[in-house]
């Protein structure tokens, strides 16, 4: 090898030698970590002669061939744009490599002491720090043996009958009401406002309402039918219902609102017959396979509330028995997936849109002992995962989106393709992971199967007339 080559191999192994910050971590509360971060003078120098290098030889300027203008030129007209370009490039450097040095596991965004004060000096280094949330450091006990109560729980033939009646008003059809006013399970169109002091505060111009207990502007109203009752199209009620402290509309939180109804249409449901024609729509002979069919569904959709059932005892039992201190202020990010997981949750289990959208909005405006629950679990099923190497296939990810497809009336693709764009896929994968690491748990526990009170036809309800709303 030639004196030169040895030279250009030295600079070239110089290079691509990767610079080491300067860098301390320190402790800055539960699951917070500080990073300072000093970038030396000389590195400074290094960098901007190196952008300063490349722009010469690209940029064009007036009198000049392409890479033969002038240095202090180049300098003196890019200066400004150069080193801001070089300071992103260092702050992202130092940063990418304070967190892979250091194996932080972040799950927020850093947080910078003072953001518009990280600019390049003119002489010297530069200094800045910044927070991150981390994942918590935290041991998993022993969890063999662990004692589950399981509930034996049989269908019965009031609850397929039950199943019967949902599927009729399933099928069935809104048809007008003219002689008589709301009765328990009308639907109805309506223009709804909120008033406080007198004063107009939220309103809902043609929504579509049931006559059940529900949700009215963010209100429950547990005796809406009873409220309604008797009112007919064209007329007016109002009533005076509180609004929680958690309410997501300042102008109502914690305050008498009154609910003003202007019933404009009013429908009730007519359910479908079972008839020959609706038995070979299904692709049933007679109405005996079509029970044994419902019959079925029901045995399925108890087995999947009995692991759940199980499931929750051991989520409660890891809360229970696992210490750990959360990030005193939880980052956005992490405050959505939580609400992703429980609605992905309730979608699982068939629950009605309406239903998830009352139980997520909840959760929202809930107390912060709920959404630390929510947290502490999804960082101990992750571990638990992790540590038994627990993964979710595409085939199981496939399978289980067919089975939401279901419950929503979807095509599968169309629902997956819909997953993936809006993020909820990921979340999926995320659940599905958790609840085979909560199966792993359940392989080794210590099960007692014990008697319960058979679901009432009630509780079997399969939301029939939400598919109307």
């Amino acid at each position: 090898m030639t004196e030169n080559a040895t030279e250009n191999a030295t600079e070239t192994t110089t290079e691509e030698a990767e610079f080491a910050y300067p860098i301390k971590v320190e402790d800055a509360g539960p699951g917070t970590k500080k990073i300072s971060i000093e970038i030396p003078a000389e590195r400074i120098a290094a960098k901007l002669e190196e952008n300063f290098k490349e722009l010469r030889g690209s940029a064009h300027l007036p009198g000049f061939r392409p890479g033969h203008a002038p240095r202090k030129l180049i300098e003196k007209k890019f200066s400004e744009d150069v080193r801001d370009q070089v300071r992103r490039q260092l702050i992202s450097e130092s940063y990418g490599q304070a967190i892979e040095k250091n194996s932080l596991n972040i799950i927020g965004e850093p947080q910078f002491d003072n953001p518009e004060g990280i600019k390049l000096p003119e002489s010297g280094a530069l200094n800045f720090s910044f927070n991150v949330e981390v994942q918590p450091e935290f041991t998993i006990p022993d969890l063999k043996g662990i004692k589950i109560k399981k509930p034996k729980v049989a269908v019965t033939d009031e609850n397929v009958e039950q199943a019967m009646t949902n599927l009729k008003e399933q099928q069935g059809s809104l048809v007008p009401v003219e002689d008589r006013g709301v009765q328990t399970k009308d639907f109805l169109t309506a223009d709804v406002h909120g008033k406080v002091d007198g004063n107009i505060v939220a309103h809902q111009h043609d929504a579509q309402l049931v006559a059940r207990g529900g949700r009215l502007l963010g209100i429950q109203v547990d005796d809406l039918d009873t409220k309604l009752e008797g009112l007919k199209p064209g007329e007016k009620r109002s009533f005076t219902v509180h609004a929680d402290e958690k309410h997501g509309s300042e102008a109502m939180r914690n305050k008498d609102v009154e609910i003003e109804i202007a019933l404009k249409d009013l429908k009730k449901l007519e359910p479908i017959t079972i008839d020959q024609d609706f038995l070979d729509s299904l692709g049933f002979s007679n109405e005996q396979e079509l029970r044994d069919a419902l019959r079925e569904q029901l045995v399925e959709r108890i087995n999947y509330d009995v692991q759940n059932a199980q499931h929750e005892q051991i989520r409660k039992h890891l809360l229970d028995n696992v210490q750990m201190e959360l990030p005193a202020k939880m980052s956005d990010r992490q405050a959505d997936r939580v609400v992703s997981r429980r609605a992905m949750e309730l979608m699982s289990r068939g629950i009605s849109r309406d239903q998830i959208e009352a139980n997520v909005q909840a959760l929202r405006t809930g107390s912060k002992e709920e959404a630390n629950r929510e947290l502490k679990l999804f960082f101990i099923l992750q571990k638990i995962a992790g540590d038994a190497n627990v993964e979710v296939d595409e085939p199981e990810l496939n399978g289980r989106i067919a089975m939401l497809a279901a419950h929503r009336g979807e095509r599968p693709e169309k629902l997956k393709q819909r997953m993936a764009k809006d993020g909820s896929l990921q979340n999926l994968y995320i659940q599905l992971r958790e609840q085979k690491a909560l199966d792993k748990i359940l392989e080794t526990a210590e099960i007692e199967e014990v008697d319960v009170v058979s679901p009432s036809a009630e509780e079997n309800k399969t939301e029939g007339e939400a598919k109307k709303e």
